[in-house]
Formats: structure tokens, sequence, C-alpha cells
């Protein structure tokens, strides 16, 4: 074989994909049709659970160091500020949810970051190489790329975006709707007048709920903007003169727009795959789901689909294989009735539809009861999210849950007397003496968070999920 993986696709989800299996020391290559990389924000929010899959592929310092924290939004109407509202509640860090609200990066910037991780591993994304055909047998596919070169490899997966020619040729239907009854002005610019430390909503005077947004985009001069069209927008220009008139009218003034990187009248374009997998061709992000804006899921869930692949695909047990498709697609279609539902609140002016909940967090994400997940009492299940808590050292210092769980491997945490060895660590009840390279739980959190006795074992999957609990 030429690579065990190839990978079409070089966004969020393949760039995932291929760190998770880089780190595993498996041939990878991974290739994508557009001659540049993408710059612009798109998919700019970040929820929790990919804060925490960041900090187990080693990226979340740079992510937390480039992007942001969420701003309030001030609401103008004639003018005037008239109010201000938050996207998240405050919410501070507990030893099981270290990051418990959502964080802000242009798409650009974290495919960047993960560009750079994939590059210490020595692979590197190939521009300019589009996948033109495949063929796939018992033992592997044979891909011919535009550049001419055959490639021979165990799999290839898919994660070329929303019109995939992966899908497409394995003629896999993309079921859902393209609703045209709904659109919205899309894009980044520049925009000189506008307070950085805010988001803003400008309101007409007559309709406070018909107007633009603004977003500032961290670590960069531009502001994401996007305005709901109406029926009187059938025609509408995403030239930047036409952008700057439509505030304007909304202003009377006072804000400079240039510079426009990007801009494009958005329908909401809500699908599902039939299947996520055909033999050795599997799906992967958008080319498997895509999602409205609204809730800031799509990219979070293709970064979720990337984690949850790669390591069954480098241990390559058809179990494992099998699992994919079960336990991701179920998750993509909650969570596209998640951003559907929001947005609708924002067709329907709902007040609230700025706002953010748990459910679009995707810590509750949950394969309980699924294929790789056998029945299990008690208040933390085999598939579900392995919390984080604090331990102690036998040293004095102190360690977290989640950094034993990084890396590569699965971990077995043996709560008091038991067996241990490498990647498997015995925990003592708060208030023992930790000794023979034990770790006690640092103020009970541990106990609490898995909800076991003295005796019990808990094996957490490479992706921190739990695989069993006895």
């Amino acid at each position: 074989m030429d690579t065990r993986v190839l990978i079409a696709g070089a966004g969020p989800t393949g760039l995932t994909l291929a760190i998770e299996l880089a780190r595993r020391d498996v041939a990878v290559r991974i290739i994508d049709k557009a001659e540049t990389f993408f710059q612009g924000s798109r998919g700019d929010g970040l929820q929790p659970r990919t804060l925490e899959i960041f900090e187990d592929l080693g990226v979340l310092d740079a992510v937390l160091a480039a992007g942001a924290a969420p701003v309030p939004m001030q609401i103008h109407v004639g003018g005037e500020v008239v109010g201000e509202r938050a996207m998240f509640e405050p919410v501070e860090p507990t030893p099981d949810k270290p990051y418990p609200t959502g964080f802000f990066l242009g798409q650009s910037q974290t495919e960047g970051i993960l560009r750079d991780r994939l590059a210490e591993f020595g692979v590197h994304v190939e521009l300019a190489t589009a996948l033109a055909g495949f063929e796939q047998d018992d033992e592997g596919v044979t891909a011919t790329l535009s550049t001419g070169e055959t490639v021979r490899a165990e799999y290839l997966v898919g994660a070329d975006g929303g019109k995939s020619f992966v899908r497409k040729a394995l003629g896999i239907a993309f079921e859902g709707t393209t609703d045209e009854s709904i659109r919205m002005l899309l894009g980044d610019v520049h925009a000189e007048g506008l307070d950085r430390n805010y988001g803003h909503w400008f309101g007409a005077s007559d309709d406070p709920m018909r107007g633009m947004m603004f977003s500032p985009l961290p670590g960069t001069p531009w502001f994401q903007f996007g305005s709901p069209l109406g029926d009187g927008d059938l025609d509408v220009e995403t030239a930047l003169p036409a952008i700057q008139a439509r505030l304007d009218e909304l202003t009377g003034g006072g804000i400079t727009l240039s510079d426009l990187a990007w801009s494009t009248v958005w329908r909401p374009n809500v699908r599902l795959a039939a299947s996520f997998r055909s033999g050795r061709v599997f799906l992967a992000g958008d080319a498997a789901h895509v999602h409205p804006p609204t809730g800031g899921q799509g990219l979070n869930t293709g970064v979720g689909d990337g984690y949850n692949l790669g390591w069954k695909l480098a241990d390559g047990a058809p179990e494992l294989l099998d699992s994919y498709e079960l336990e991701r697609r179920t998750n993509a279609a909650r969570v596209l009735g998640i951003s559907t539902e929001l947005m609708r609140k924002y067709t329907d002016g709902d007040e609230d539809a700025h706002r953010r909940g748990e459910e679009t967090q995707q810590l509750d994400i949950s394969y309980r009861g699924g294929p790789l997940s056998p029945a299990g009492d008690g208040a933390l299940r085999p598939g579900d999210r392995a919390p984080d808590a604090p331990l102690l050292a036998s040293d004095g210092s102190r360690v977290r849950l989640f950094e034993l769980f990084r890396g590569p491997h699965a971990t077995r945490l043996v709560f008091g007397d038991g067996e241990v060895g490498e990647h498997a660590h015995r925990i003592l009840p708060a208030g023992s003496t930790p000794v023979g390279g034990a770790l006690v739980d640092d103020g009970g959190h541990a106990y609490a968070a898995y909800d076991v006795k003295p005796g019990a074992e808990v094996l957490v999957r490479p992706d921190g999920y739990v695989w069993s609990v006895s």
C-alpha cells in the first residue's frame, strides 16, 4: 500500500483526522483541490467539547492565544444603543467541565493551527490536488488524483465538504432540504468606527428585528457580518458598496466598511447523508452533514467526526469501523435538529435567538447504548463523556484526569486497590496518602464525577468516552 489512509479535504474535519492518524504513526496523506488555503471566518464558534478535543490534540494553547471569549452584543436602533445581550450566561469552570462556555476563532486561523500541528508529525496538506476518481476492492482503495498520480490506500475518507465528490461518487443520498424562503447576507469586512469589545446588532427603526449583525473576529481586523433578507431582497448585491448602503440605511452613517474579504447570500441547506460509510470509504464533516450557521454546530460536529474515526481507522478492528456510522450519524441527526430550531428562532424574530444554552456545547454527546457500550448502572455509563477531575500525586504535584487521557491510548482508572500498568492509574479516595505511584482524588471530585465505589474500574476510550465500568 502507498498509504494507510487517504483523506480528501483539508478543512477542520480532515485535519483533525490526519492528526489523529499521524500521532499513531499511521501513514496518511491529506489532499485538497483548493489552490490556496482558505481565508475567512465561516465556522468561528468553538464549543466546549471541541476545546477538550483540542487539548488532547495538543493545539489548545495556540487556539486560546489566537481567539477570544464571547463578547456581549450591543443592540442599536435609530442610532442609539438600546440594550445589551450576552450570548452565554457567565459560567465558572468546574472540576469536571474545564471549558464551560464557547470560544471564538476564525475558521482559517483554526485550520492554520491544525496544519502546524500536523506538520510536527511530518505530514503536510497537498494543495491543488483533487480526487478525480476511485475504485475499491476487498483489500483497499485505488484513487486517481488530478495530478495524474494513482494512489493505493487501505481506506479513503471524504472530508470534502457539502458538495462532496466522494459522496456523489458512492451514490449516497444527501437527505434534507434547501430552504429558498430563508436567506442571509454573510461575509467578513473591516468596519471603522465599531467598538471591537462588542458585537453589534443594528435594527431598523420600524422593525428592530430586521437589520445587520457585526461580530469582531479575534486576531484579525475584520468583523463577520450577517443580515437576514426579506421578500423584497430578491436580487441582493454582495459587493462592498451595496453592503455599505445597507448599513447606512440602518445607522444613518458613521461606520465605514472596507476590505471585503468575502461575501455571499446564504440559504439554509440542512442535509444528512443516508450513510457515512461504503466499504472502505468513509464520509466525515460537511460531506456527511451540513448545518445552518445558527448554534455553531457544523465545524464542531466535523471535528468530532475526525476525532471519533481516527483511532478506529488506526486500529482497523471491524467492530470499531462499524461503530463509526452508528455513533456519529445519530449524533449528527440530533445536532441538526438543534441548529435548525435556532435558525427558526432567528427567522421568527425571537429575542432569545442570540443566546446559547447547554444544548449547543456538545458536552452531552453520548454513545450510551451504542455498539461499543455495554449496559451499565450509575450516573456515568459506558458511552458517556469521561469527566475531568483534579488529582494529587505523591510528590505534591497536581494532575488532571484529562492529562492522563491525553494521547492516542485508552486509559484505565482503578478506584482503590487493583493492578495497574502503562496507561492504567490507581486513584485513592480523598484524604488518602498518595503512595506507590497512586493518585489521590483531590477534593473528592473524581469519585463523585464517576459515581463509583472503591474497587471499581473504568476504561476510557482514546476519544475520551467511557468504554466500560466494572
